[in-house]
């Protein structure tokens, strides 16, 4: 503001006062007239526009001797249904949304207040005046709201508290269709009651934003996973009155997944024949050997050589039957059976399962569990398998050193947002080599005793968990395997299976 207007302004102030009769003078009305931020005209019945401020010239150009549908819409003749005229009648106020030309002939938005001018009461209408203001960016602004909101690359809904779809954009409608008042369930998943676990619920009822992994059907039937967040239209948490639910789609990525983890099986499984063919080469090769014993323990009546190749072909044939459950454990491509447990009851299993052998072979078993394990959705068979061959593991090791006593210890606890299995062992450790081959297939350390196939289907269970495993081992001093498992991950696998 310059010096000047504020010197004005001051000075307007301080004059604001009535006389002694309550009349305040005519330059306040003419001041008034002048700094509305409106532009302001006066017409008369004949619809010539008898005065207007400096806003309305700015804004529309010349009006002096002019009509007012010249000025404001460069017609030769009155509007159509026009509103000055109809206040002209009946002296009411009017409000309305109009459209026009500005002074340099472009098209211009505007909202016109009319309102009459009575030089007495109970006189008819001898002027109105005319109070106009621009929309044109208010316009434009909402154009580009609905170009965004139609054009974003995601669904966008909006629901009110029935769930009923009261908006939806141009993506949404083209791949599930025209939803207009439909609920949101029926829409997304063809179902005929709300869902369970409805995170678009829990934002009516907390007024907060929830994110979720979801699975539908689209107009074609086909399945469509998104990955949905809902968040109120609101300031107010005490009074959501609606919703709006901006999905992303992840088709394409849930796919693409599924490829990768069906193409690394795959190739698992081609490594696997190689080692599979040489692993039964071996196994034949001691059959044929026992095979050959027992003959010549019946040619020469010999019980010692009978036993011996009798000896041979059991552990032969426990082996093949060892290798069979290991290999179509580790080649079956399925999704977990997730369901919520107790972590703490999957280890006591375990405990109670090989707590006679290690205490047998001189081995402490102990348990560590962390405070306040929560539940989670896991494969308890699966689970029970990982852990299984982590004590196993561990026991042998315990066995194979040179130590006279050994532990193993399993521990599980919450850390994070993971939970998290350890098993640790004081065993004979592992040297770098040893560590890199861990996880390759038929690799072993427990010569013709192992398979080489249990920590490959370890890794395998707990990937499908969307967890990972590593390990820690040092030569002569014992090994820590741990398998950590996100929680996040672990519930959007028990959602996504629920919805299936």
């Amino acid at each position: 503001m310059s010096k000047n207007s504020t010197y004005k302004n001051k000075s307007s102030v301080t004059a604001i006062k009535a006389d002694k009769n309550g009349v305040v003078g005519d330059w306040f009305y003419r001041e008034l007239f002048e700094q509305v931020p409106f532009n302001m005209a006066i017409i008369d019945r004949d619809f010539n526009i008898v005065q207007a401020n400096k806003n309305f010239g700015d804004y529309f150009g010349r009006w002096k001797g002019r009509k007012c549908y010249k000025v404001y819409k460069n017609l030769d003749h009155p509007c159509v249904g026009c509103n000055a005229q109809l206040t002209f009648q009946d002296g009411r106020v009017r409000v309305s949304d109009e459209s026009g030309v500005d002074q340099h002939g472009q098209e211009a938005h505007y909202v016109v207040h009319l309102a009459p001018l009575k030089p007495h009461k109970g006189e008819q209408v001898k002027y109105i005046v005319e109070m106009s203001r621009d929309v044109i960016e208010t316009k434009n602004l909402q154009m580009e709201y609905q170009l965004l909101f139609e054009r974003v690359p995601c669904y966008i809904t909006v629901i009110d508290r029935n769930y009923k779809i009261i908006r939806a954009n141009e993506n949404f409608r083209d791949v599930f269709g025209d939803v207009h008042g439909k609920q949101c369930y029926e829409v997304y998943k063809k179902r005929k009651t709300k869902c369970p676990n409805c995170p678009a619920a829990k934002t009516f009822k907390d007024g907060i934003v929830h994110h979720s992994n979801q699975v539908g059907i689209n107009k074609d039937g086909e399945k469509a996973h998104y990955m949905l967040t809902t968040s109120p239209l609101s300031r107010d948490i005490n009074n959501i009155a609606h919703v709006i639910e901006i999905s992303t789609d992840i088709t394409a990525t849930k796919k693409l997944e599924k490829e990768v983890i069906e193409a690394e099986r795959l190739a698992a499984v081609g490594q696997t024949v190689a080692g599979l063919a040489h692993s039964i080469k071996n196994i034949l090769m001691g059959l044929e050997g026992g095979m050959y014993v027992v003959g010549r323990g019946l040619e020469k009546d010999n019980k010692k050589l009978l036993n011996q190749g009798w000896e041979m072909l059991e552990r032969n044939l426990n082996k093949t039957t060892s290798l069979v459950r290991d290999f179509l454990s580790f080649a079956k491509g399925r999704l977990p059976e997730l369901e919520m447990v107790k972590p703490g009851e999957l280890v006591k299993e375990i405990v109670d399962l090989y707590g006679k052998i290690a205490e047998d072979m001189g081995i402490e078993l102990a348990v560590e569990k962390g405070a306040r394990v929560k539940r989670a959705p896991l494969d308890p068979k699966g689970i029970h398998t990982c852990l299984t061959n982590l004590v196993s593991n561990a026991i042998d090791a315990c066995r194979m050193s040179e130590k006279s006593k050994g532990r193993v210890t399993i521990k599980v606890y919450d850390s994070n947002g993971n939970l998290t299995f350890t098993v640790s062992d004081s065993g004979m450790g592992m040297d770098y080599d040893i560590k890199k081959k861990l996880f390759t297939t038929f690799f072993t350390t427990k010569g013709g005793q192992g398979t080489g196939l249990g920590l490959l289907t370890t890794r395998k269970i707990i990937k499908e968990h969307g967890g990972k495993i590593s390990v820690q081992s040092q030569k002569g001093k014992g090994s820590t395997f741990k398998m950590i498992f996100p929680r996040k991950r672990l519930n959007d696998l028990y959602d996504d299976g629920k919805q299936k």
